[in-house]
C-alpha cells in the first residue's frame, strides 16, 4: 500500500506545478505585470522562462520518480521564494490576510510534501526501478 500511495502523492503533487507552468504560459503578459507589482524587473523573460522550467522540468521529475530529490530541490528553489513574496500575508489588511494566510499555508505544505520527497524517495512505483529492473545481465 505505501508504494501506491508514493505514487499517488507524487501524482498530485506534481499536478500543481504543471497547472502553474501552463498558466504562466498561457497568460505570460499577466504574470510579468505581477512581478513587476513584487518589484521583479530584472531580466523579467529569463526569470519568466525559467520558472517555467523548473516548474515542468521539476513537476515530471517527481511525477516518474526519475531523479526525483533533483526534481524537489528544483522545485523548492522556486516554490519558497514565491511563497514569501507573494504570499506575505503579514503584510495584507485583516480582511484580505486571512485569505493570503490560508494560500500562505497550503504553500508551506507544498513545501512539506517536496522535502518528504527529497527525505523519503520515490517508493517502489517509478521510472527509475522499471529501468532497474529490465536490465539484461551479462553472461
Amino acid at each position: 500500500m505505501k508504494n501506491i500511495f508514493d505514487l499517488l502523492g507524487r501524482l498530485f503533487l506534481s499536478f500543481i506545478f504543471f497547472w502553474e507552468a501552463y498558466d504562466m504560459i498561457k497568460y505570460g503578459k499577466d504574470t510579468k505585470v505581477m512581478m513587476t507589482e513584487y518589484g521583479l524587473t530584472w531580466r523579467q523573460d529569463l526569470l519568466l522562462y525559467g520558472a517555467i522550467y523548473f516548474l515542468i522540468v521539476g513537476g515530471a521529475l517527481i511525477l516518474t520518480g526519475y531523479r526525483a530529490k533533483l526534481g524537489a530541490v528544483m522545485l523548492l528553489v522556486y516554490w519558497l521564494p514565491v511563497t514569501l513574496i507573494v504570499h506575505d500575508f503579514w503584510n495584507f489588511p485583516l480582511p484580505e490576510q486571512r485569505l493570503e494566510g490560508i494560500q500562505f499555508m497550503k504553500n508551506i505544505a507544498v513545501t512539506g510534501g517536496l522535502l518528504m520527497v527529497f527525505a523519503n524517495g520515490v517508493g517502489k512505483y517509478s521510472v527509475k526501478r522499471l529501468f532497474a529492473t529490465s536490465r539484461v545481465r551479462n553472461a
